[in-house]
């Protein structure tokens, strides 16, 4: 059993003794048997030799559990008014050990992870009565007694000991584990209560990218602003090569919660601004808060340890030793020695490594054999590796056993949902435009529906902070594409907002074009060095060497006074710990780094570091700021012949070279026709992994795709993959000529692409017209349902987003669902409701999706992986 699943702290001096009454004494001269002994005939509160009556039971169970809430401590147990409850569901399990269809030795070859999971599973809803923190303990002690159960029965001169001498090795170390646990009452409780409060603390605000930080606070609070976002789980089991058949479902996003719930280890990925480092530290708050949704329940009494790779990007994965002072927290030096260790041993730690990507490439492979090593150090703690999505192959981590979630582009409902709380927030600032906030809402509410560019750009949390930021310093006057936004966004925060808002600059006045060119050169040595943060002191010396050649700035003051203006006045640096600089986002300093080397006309030194995926939006913002002939240059490198790179660098170049079309200002045709040409056969995905990487090309990736009216059906679903993943409504056009087919998988991938497209034109376009012989049409919120109604409903319906059971009644056409696939449910939502639906036979629920009630009499319910 992995330590992370004995979570209490109870000695073998208080299990042992409960242990050894719940099974018959051996008889004199008892010795070696070939075979093993039934459970039923070992436990002693059953069959002939009964010795243990229920109310011994109950006694001895009620002073197990009296004694481990005592040794548990406060924060790993439950309120006193629930102490029976408890005692009557652990009672209840332990009578399923007289029914388990197994012997002893088949009991200690499974483990005792295993051996625990059948017990609960034998008895299931022992714990529907139970709070949340009255259940988990439950689970715990019972996970506990099951490593001294098979403990137990290794020691009995009748136990078979040759048939499992590795799990038996196993167990006893598992006992030695729990003997050592620290008590709570000791010097490393203490400093760890202290611990999970810093982190509380230091990770609970977020920075909103456009709200005036100038006189309010620089940070907002976590709970206000954190939009959950969806995640698509990648299925490790689906095959990754040419398809055959009906093939794997195409992946739906569901709530990043609960596709990380159940997972001990799980690599994140997303692009840049999509989310990555507010989900660590909303998983550090919340676990440290004990804060959890039920879904996550099983982080719960867990150590969070946050370590963003970029503080040491250039050195080994710090040790345990290390962990708080590679984080640069506040509390380093002064944790117990060997505490970080101990945390790990016992399997209490949640790592939290933010920003893969943020390591060199080439130190990237060594960053994952030293996670590989700590794991095999460390097992069963829990982790959570982030990366942008190109920077690491795919199943990159997946040899120590991490699942794969990708953070999905947000919906339409979540972006709303940002837009109302960004206005929130903003409402508490020192602005004076706070009567006008509301109507700028409802406005930006408006455009992000009907402007196709701007739709485009608000996928994820930064673009809609930079739209909602520009949207009110506008009047809601917005610029359409990436460039145009930028630049918009540098001119709000570097030119207008200290006079426009009669701000005390103490002194310093420095125009924007100055401004922007100390930034652009911090930025572009950051780039230079593989660094997305730098020491005070540097980022000073870096200011003092490039003063002399911006005299509008040297005149003002001193390299030291001009940085304490440039980070207190732009809104684009700031210093996440005392003594370290970094960039609001990484974006920014792309945009900037490139502008910079634009101007030194350094086009060699681009083209040389575009196959380093790390990369991909310097070179993008650089095509769109190049002048003409740099830009044609740029392109043809991009897809010459270059024999330093590997085939697969090569590969990706051309890819970038397409990508960056739609962002070139000024091209000409020959050079567009020069791309296109020598691109033309590279988007040709031949499996469903590469065919749904391909959309963060672009619209252009549409024009290189083959007719799809002329290929197989394995064909046609690679080609649907590939254009639904372009997340741009051109490309429904390309969609609706697959629409007829009548491969299932095919319709699948339709089916599954509506989230991302104009919902009522995909609707009428495509959804109408799908076959819908054995198809799941999927639905992740409340427009996509009411459209399905508006066609007539339609037998079955997959759900990917957590809505009441209400809601669905409401929203289903009740007389012609049969099939309702859940993807993710609130336990705590009784099902009964389902009666509503008379055609209702088959209730599927995904893997993620824990015990249900109320399903109604005559509902068949299958799981997923079952």
């Amino acid at each position: 059993m992995d330590p992370a699943s004995i979570g209490l702290r109870i000695g073998a001096s208080v299990v042992t003794p409960l242990v050894k009454r719940l099974f018959v004494r051996e008889g004199a001269g008892a010795g070696l048997v070939e075979r093993g002994v039934r459970l039923s005939g070992l436990v002693s509160f059953r069959g002939e030799k009964r010795a243990l009556s229920d109310d011994d039971l109950r006694r001895l169970t009620d002073e197990l559990v009296r004694r481990a809430r005592r040794e548990a401590g406060p924060r790993e147990t439950f309120p006193e008014d629930e102490h029976s409850a408890v005692v009557d569901a652990v009672v209840r399990t332990l009578y399923g050990l007289g029914e388990l269809d197994m012997d002893d030795v088949q009991a200690v070859g499974l483990g005792p992870e295993e051996f625990a999971r059948r017990l609960r599973r034998h008895v299931p809803d022992t714990c529907r009565e139970l709070s949340a923190d009255a259940a988990w303990f439950h689970d715990r002690l019972v996970d506990t007694a099951s490593v001294h159960v098979l403990h137990f029965f290794t020691q009995r001169s009748t136990f078979v000991a040759r048939t499992a001498v590795e799990q038996s090795r196993r167990i006893e170390e598992v006992v030695r584990l729990l003997e050592r646990h620290p008590s709570p009452d000791g010097v490393d409780a203490r400093f760890e209560s202290g611990y999970l409060a810093s982190l509380v603390q230091l990770y609970s605000q977020v920075t909103i990218v456009g709200v005036d930080f100038i006189n309010s606070p620089g940070r907002w609070p976590l709970d206000a602003t954190y939009i959950g976002l969806g995640a698509e789980i990648a299925d490790q089991d689906q095959p990754a090569g040419p398809l055959g058949g009906s093939g794997p479902r195409p992946p739906v996003p569901v709530p990043v919660d609960h596709a990380l719930a159940g997972q001990p280890r799980v690599l994140v990925r997303g692009t840049a601004g999509s989310g990555k480092t507010t989900l660590m530290q909303w998983l550090a708050v919340s676990t440290a808060g004990d804060r959890l949704p039920d879904e996550l329940a099983a982080l719960r009494g867990l150590v969070p340890f946050v370590l963003p790779v970029r503080r040491f990007s250039d050195q080994d994965v710090p040790a345990p030793a290390e962990f708080l002072s590679a984080a640069h927290h506040p509390m380093a030096g002064s944790e117990p020695s060997g505490w970080a260790v101990r945390v790990l041993a016992s399997g209490r730690a949640l790592l939290l490594i933010d920003g893969i990507d943020e390591a060199p490439a080439e130190r990237r492979e060594l960053v994952r054999g030293q996670i590989d090593a700590l794991q095999r150090t460390f097992p069963g703690n829990r982790w959570v590796v982030t990366s942008r999505p190109t920077a690491v192959r795919e199943r990159w981590l997946a040899d120590q056993g991490f699942t794969e979630l990708t953070l999905s582009p947000m919906t339409r409902d979540q972006v709303s949902r940002f837009i109302r709380s960004w206005h929130a927030a903003a409402a508490s600032d020192p602005g004076t435009d706070h009567s006008r906030l509301p109507r700028y809402e409802r406005r930006l509410l408006h455009s992000v529906r009907l402007i196709r560019e701007l739709r485009g750009l608000a996928t994820n949390p930064l673009m809609c902070s930079l739209i909602c930021a520009l949207n009110r310093d506008r009047s809601g006057i917005l610029p359409r594409g990436r460039k145009a936004l930028y630049k918009a966004a540098l001119a709000m925060l570097l030119e207008r907002r200290d006079p426009e808002r009669e701000v005390d600059a103490d002194g310093i006045v420095i125009d924007r074009e100055a401004k922007e060119r100390l930034l652009q050169k911090l930025a572009h040595w950051m780039l230079l060095n593989d660094l997305t943060e730098v020491d005070r002191t540097t980022a000073v010396s870096i200011l003092d060497r490039y003063l002399p050649a911006i005299p509008s700035a040297g005149r003002q003051g001193s390299a030291e006074e001009l940085f304490e203006h440039l980070l207190h006045r732009t809104g684009l640096l700031r210093m996440p710990t005392p003594g370290v600089v970094d960039f609001v986002h990484r974006t920014f300093q792309d945009y900037l780094s490139a502008k910079e080397a634009v101007e030194r006309h350094d086009i060699r030194f681009l083209v040389n570091n575009a196959h380093r995926s790390d990369w991909d939006e310097v070179i993008r913002m650089a095509v769109s700021l190049a002048r003409p002939d740099e830009c044609a240059q740029m392109m043809e490198e991009l897809v010459s012949a270059r024999p330093e790179l590997t085939a697969a660098e090569a590969k990706y170049c051309k890819l970038l070279a397409s990508a960056c079309l739609e962002h070139a200002t000024e091209m000409s045709p020959q050079t567009r026709e020069m791309v296109r040409q020598r691109t033309r056969f590279i988007v040709q995905p031949d499996t469903l992994d590469s065919a749904r990487g391909l959309g963060w090309i672009g619209p252009i990736a549409l024009e290189l795709l083959p007719d799809p009216e002329k290929v197989s059906d394995d064909r046609a679903l690679l080609l649907a993959a590939t254009a639904a993943g372009v997340r741009d409504d051109a490309a429904i056009d390309y969609l609706v000529r697959l629409r007829d087919r009548r491969s299932l998988a095919v319709r699948a991938e339709l089916a599954g692409a509506w989230r991302r497209f104009d919902t009522e034109r995909y609707a009428d376009e495509v959804i109408a017209h799908l076959d819908p012989a054995g198809l799941y049409f999927t639905v992740t919120g409340p427009e996509e349902m009411a459209e399905l109604r508006r066609l007539g409903g339609r037998e079955r319906i997959q759900v990917a987003e957590l809505l009441p059971v209400e809601q669905l009644v409401e929203g289903l056409v009740a007389d012609r669902l049969t099939h309702l696939y859940l993807l993710v449910h609130d336990a705590r939502q009784d099902l009964t409701p389902l009666r509503a639906f008379p055609r209702l036979t088959t209730l599927r629920l995904g893997r993620h999706v824990g015990p249900v009630r109320g399903v109604p009499e005559g509902v068949r319910v299958e799981r997923d992986g079952a």
